[in-house]
């Protein structure tokens, strides 16, 4: 990783800090970084590791020299920014729902189908941060007892909805403590002491955006379009961490001394789950972690061939930037990603 030039479009946003937070900590010597922003905040400078840099607006001829641009931005820069970053050489890894589910671009977990990056043509897709943790849990369940349907409810952190919204939450707080009017900077409305049961536009079939991406997006990296899955998405006033009920139908009943077992073996997961002490896993103890937490597990009492999950992880981490930086060592082990020349740290 070290030799490569990385750009970074969005560096100064809650996914991108976090990126950056991991890059520093995860490689002893820094990859050449180029960090990319809006013309708001382009001259800003961030230290990443020690060494400062200055924020560049990200426009379509930023991507000379560059190996790898990770994009997390709009839907609308992902697909202005990341074919220029392409024709340019660099391999996309993009954060945003722009290409998810375009037939030529891989949407990868790499724990669960780290092989589909070897079919990329220039962009890879990281799923939304709900879909993660999911199929993270589904995968090593379903290698054994093939699923059959999927029944998923969401708590989603603030976080997940940008740096606005946890402003917000803060905000909201402070005044209804001092029994203050609030107002929302986001847009998104009262959050403070209160659930949203919208992530996302409302589509014509009732569900939500967030909702349909969950299932169209788990079923294309589970490689399992049969497994019928639905979700219910809510914004909770969490500030980071999304967490999940999940109720998993299987083919045949699965014991949940052998669910446990699997989940435990599946690189990326740690199981909390001893409920006799209390142990369980929470979006405050996840926050900050890079695994996904699995807990709660049981056998699910209205049907003999099914279980249920409490599943927690960190958004910003495995559910974006992590991901996204293991994509990249993903293609690095597998030879398809390589420096166009040595490089150290700039800034």
């Amino acid at each position: 990783m070290q030799d490569l030039t990385i750009a970074v479009v969005g560096a100064t946003g809650a996914v991108g800090a976090e990126f950056l937070r991991i890059v520093e900590t995860r490689y002893p010597i820094l990859p050449k970084l180029k960090l990319l922003a809006s013309s708001r905040s382009a001259g800003k400078r961030i230290s990443v590791g020690g060494n400062d840099f200055a924020v560049e607006e990200a426009t379509e001829k930023s991507f000379d020299g560059v190996d790898v641009a990770f994009i997390s931005a709009s839907s609308e820069v992902s697909h202005r920014l990341a074919p220029a970053a392409v024709a340019a050489g660099a391999v996309v890894i993009d954060d945003g729902s722009a290409f998810r589910m375009e037939e030529t671009v891989p949407l990868v977990v790499p724990e669960v189908n780290g092989a589909d990056v070897d079919w990329h043509q220039g962009i890879i897709s990281i799923p939304n941060c709900s879909t993660t943790p999911l199929v993270m849990a589904a995968h090593p369940l379903h290698q054994v007892n093939p699923i059959k349907r999927i029944v998923a409810d969401t708590y989603q952190s603030v976080s997940g909805a940008g740096g606005g919204a946890m402003a917000d939450l803060r905000e909201q707080s402070e005044r209804l403590l001092n029994a203050d009017s609030n107002t929302s900077k986001s847009g998104d409305g009262q959050i403070a002491y209160n659930v949203v049961p919208q992530i996302d536009r409302f589509l014509e079939t009732g569900y939500t955006f967030e909702e349909q991406k969950m299932r169209q997006e788990s079923q294309k990296i589970l490689h399992a379009p049969e497994i019928q899955i639905s979700a219910t998405c809510v914004r909770v006033p969490v500030y980071i961490s999304h967490s999940a009920s999940v109720h998993v139908e299987f083919t045949r009943p699965m014991p949940v001394a052998e669910a446990r077992e699997l989940l435990a073996a599946m690189p990326g997961i740690t199981v909390l789950d001893d409920t006799e002490s209390g142990e369980y896993p929470m979006p405050w103890d996840v926050a900050g972690e890079d695994d996904v937490f699995v807990g709660r597990i049981r056998q699910d009492m209205s049907h003999a061939n099914g279980l249920v999950l409490w599943i927690v992880s960190d958004n910003l981490r495995k559910g974006a930037a992590l991901n996204s930086l293991q994509i990249a060592e993903e293609l690095i082990a597998r030879g398809r990603l390589k420096p166009k020349h040595t490089s150290g740290v700039t800034g």
